[in-house]
């Protein structure tokens, strides 16, 4: 199921940069090809501004759907749901839709709209300038050119970077080894002694797969996941035409499963009823599927039910009473040429090694330098933990917008809902720039400390501050991924930006307006 390049691109490349050469100012420049970047690309288009590029590391668009192609591998959010509130797609196969099937959408959506003609592929920005003098972003990519850009756009979402643990010895193991969201399809797993390291939201999608060819499989969990029953099937022809001729319907059907995942909310406070009866549910569904008692019991976990992501399978619990796999919740210790060896001693061959350890997800826009004003480094000026005004913008960083940014991502509905009120605010500030003719827009450091402090003080009543390790939290303990509110309530901040709250610098207050060329060279 590995993607194969699209050699459509290279013709696209090419008929681009003829026309955005790199000694042209562009209006936009945005990091990343995946879901947040493309709805930008259409929102600006409609918007009738074209001067923009998106910037791809990769040989095709789609972002977290490209990059993990694993065996099983899906959405956990109703698909008529996870797609564009302006682009919805009548033909969905079944409720959960696949990663082909959500990657063809993308790609569906990226044709219509006209936004392919806009991305350089294989291109991986790995700095970023702002030069005070002309109010403007100088990027520069690994194979050193340079392009500059009034306003810069980070698209780069908070899972791009897998993590793979430093475990002792894992340099000496001479079987095969990858992360999931590297998937080695190469790679014949049947009748291998394979090992899985790790048990997050991708692991439980492949686990079962895995156990489908493996000879023998070992999991190993660090912390067990509440996981509840996937109401999943398969979307009848009947229906599939009805969505088809009747637009409204397919809206109401939308507007439902929005309505349904948001009245979930509460279940993410600390002590609230509905989050004990969704433990006591998912406990009853554990007892329901796994036949041997301590296998059970390891699979229950110790923390309130939504500190960790809820995960959703239908076959993940069921797996663990084949008789070829098996369960270790000891701490692996080191991993030699031909085994795992746990801190009791005991000694696991593997022939493969699967990590499903997830991302580095509180790193953020790791894979770049982000250089703001007086020569400020963004990874030092998030040292504490990363933070920004509605997730989107921070202050001595002018002209630069994030989206899925710090804050941002949900325990309860779907991110798409997210994304499109971030790109309707950035398209505002864009037109803003634009047609008042400023040199930078910037969000003033008291607003921005007094957004945050109020934030992590709101954090600090959901159960993500119990005591649990999850990819929500850095080192020290800080929440600094997910929305402590309604999406409603993400939807009324982001509606229209109170331009009070930021710095609006004018070109007539420059000593020098912004020429077209390149500012220096890459180096």
């Amino acid at each position: 199921m590995a993607n194969q390049p699209n050699h459509e691109n290279a013709e696209h490349i090419t008929s681009f940069e003829q026309t955005f050469s790199v000694d042209k100012l562009l209006d936009v420049a945005i990091i990343g090809a995946g879901f947040s970047a493309i709805c930008l690309a259409i929102q600006l288009r409609k918007s009738g501004i074209n001067n923009f590029a998106i910037f791809e590391k990769t040989d095709s668009l789609g972002g977290t759907w490209h990059d993990n192609t694993y065996p099983g591998a899906a959405c956990d959010v109703p698909s008529h749901l996870y797609s564009y509130s302006f682009e919805m797609r009548h033909n969905w196969s079944k409720r959960f839709s696949e990663q082909s099937e959500i990657l063809k959408y993308l790609n569906e959506c990226a044709t219509k709209y006209l936004v392919r003609r806009h991305i350089f592929f294989d291109t991986e920005i790995i700095e970023a300038r702002f030069q005070e003098d002309k109010g403007v972003w100088q990027i520069f990519t690994s194979s050193g050119k340079s392009y500059c850009t009034k306003i810069l756009v980070s698209g780069m979402g908070q899972l791009n970077i897998p993590n793979t643990p430093a475990i002792p010895g894992l340099a000496q193991f001479q079987g095969k080894q990858f992360h999931s969201a590297r998937w080695n399809h190469e790679i014949d797993l049947r009748g291998k002694k394979v090992a899985i390291v790790g048990t997050g939201a991708s692991a439980i999608q492949f686990v079962p797969e895995v156990a489908k060819q493996a000879g023998e499989l070992t999991v190993f969990q660090r912390s067990a996941n509440w996981i509840v029953p996937k109401p999943d099937r398969v979307y009848s022809a009947r229906e599939i035409w009805v969505y088809e001729n009747f637009p409204l319907v397919q809206k109401l059907y939308r507007t439902l499963i929005y309505l349904q995942m948001e009245i979930s909310h509460p279940l993410l406070h600390q002590g609230n009823r509905l989050g004990k009866l969704a433990e006591k549910f998912a406990r009853w569904n554990i007892q329901r599927q796994i036949k041997d008692p301590n296998v059970a019991a390891k699979l229950t976990p110790d923390y309130p039910v939504g500190c960790r992501r809820i995960l959703i399978s239908n076959d993940y619990y069921p797996t663990f009473n084949l008789p070829h796999v098996s369960l270790v919740t000891d701490n692996i210790t080191r991993i030699e040429a031909d085994r795992i060896i746990t801190n009791n001693g005991a000694e696991y061959e593997a022939e493969v090694i699967i990590f499903g350890t997830g991302f580095k997800s509180t790193e953020f826009l790791t894979p770049v330098e982000f250089v703001g004003k007086s020569a400020q480094k963004l990874n030092d000026y998030w040292q504490t933990g990363a933070e920004a005004y509605l997730g989107m913008t921070v202050s001595e960083f002018p002209n630069f917008f994030m989206m899925y940014g710090p804050n941002t991502n949900l325990g309860h509905n779907s991110i798409i809902f997210m994304f499109e009120c971030q790109v309707r605010y950035i398209v505002q500030a864009v037109e803003k720039l634009i047609n008042e003719k400023l040199t930078s827009i910037e969000v003033r450091q008291e607003v921005m400390d007094n957004y945050n402090h109020n934030i992590q003080r709101d954090l600090t009543e959901t159960v993500w501050a119990a005591d649990c390790h999850s990819w929500y939290k850095n080192d020290s303990g800080k929440i600094t991924n997910n929305w402590p509110h309604t999406t409603i309530d993400y939807w009324l901040k982001t509606r229209q930006p109170n331009w009070t709250e930021f710095i609006l610098q004018s070109a007539s207050t420059k000593q020098e307006t912004v020429g077209s060329a390149p500012i220096r060279e890459a180096s």
